[in-house]
């Protein structure tokens, strides 16, 4: 997507049109210098909500489909080993007062560095959201589970992306570059690819979680090789 690192209008709409209803962000935000537009004109692309006042975009979104109630969407970036940023728990109370009146069922993408931040973000808002999920490291964690008031949690939803490579980069240039120190170009891999996730059944009436379930599933080969 967009050459492996942020994201353009046309990469977003190639996602949108496989029946994606909102798209998150990370630190990978400004990689691509067409995000701006993105920010300004799509309503289903969020990014991180702790960006200081006057940033482009916003911080959450509300969604509804048909025959089923509003969904709140708040993305969130950690501060740890991260560029600096706004304090995360300070926004997501914010935005979870103001989403709270209008939205049941609230999802949380976390998208941070460390465990600890992201079970932090949990714990704060545990019986506040239906579900917090972090994201960011690739890698999927194995501590799904429901906080004692009722938010679904998991620490990391794991990369969707090619798995036979090192964070979906091709194998050998991330080894040359740990071998030599040297700079490398690291091409995206392509093989194994893999959509990781969570499958989460939430109450409509009181918006608290029911279940959470890891997904991992290996997608079909298309064929193409790294």
């Amino acid at each position: 997507m967009a050459g492996g690192s942020g994201i353009t209008p046309a990469t977003a709409s190639e996602v949108f049109e496989a029946g994606v209803d909102v798209m998150t962000s990370g630190d990978h935000l400004w990689d691509q210098r067409e995000v701006e537009s993105l920010l300004e004109n799509e309503s289903r692309f969020v990014r991180p909500a702790n960006y200081p006042d006057g940033t482009p975009g916003q911080g959450y979104c509300i969604t509804q489909k048909e025959d089923f109630p509003p969904v709140g969407v708040l993305n969130l970036q950690g501060q740890t080993f991260m560029k600096p940023i706004e304090n995360p728990f300070f926004a997501a109370n914010d935005a979870v007062s103001v989403m709270s009146q209008k939205a049941t069922i609230i999802f949380v993408d976390m998208h941070a560095e460390t465990t600890s931040e992201k079970i932090a973000m949990g714990r704060f808002l545990d019986g506040r959201v239906s579900a917090v999920v972090g994201t960011h490291t690739h890698v999927q964690t194995a501590d799904e589970q429901i906080f004692p008031n009722g938010t679904a949690f998991l620490c990391d939803a794991g990369c969707t992306g090619p798995q036979e490579s090192i964070l979906g980069r091709e194998i050998a240039p991330v080894l040359r570059r740990f071998m030599t120190c040297r700079p490398q170009r690291f091409g995206i891999a392509s093989k194994r690819v893999t959509l990781n996730g969570a499958l989460i059944d939430i109450d409509v009436e009181s918006g608290r979680a029911r279940s959470i379930d890891r997904v991992s599933e290996l997608l079909p080969d298309v064929g193409t090789e790294a």
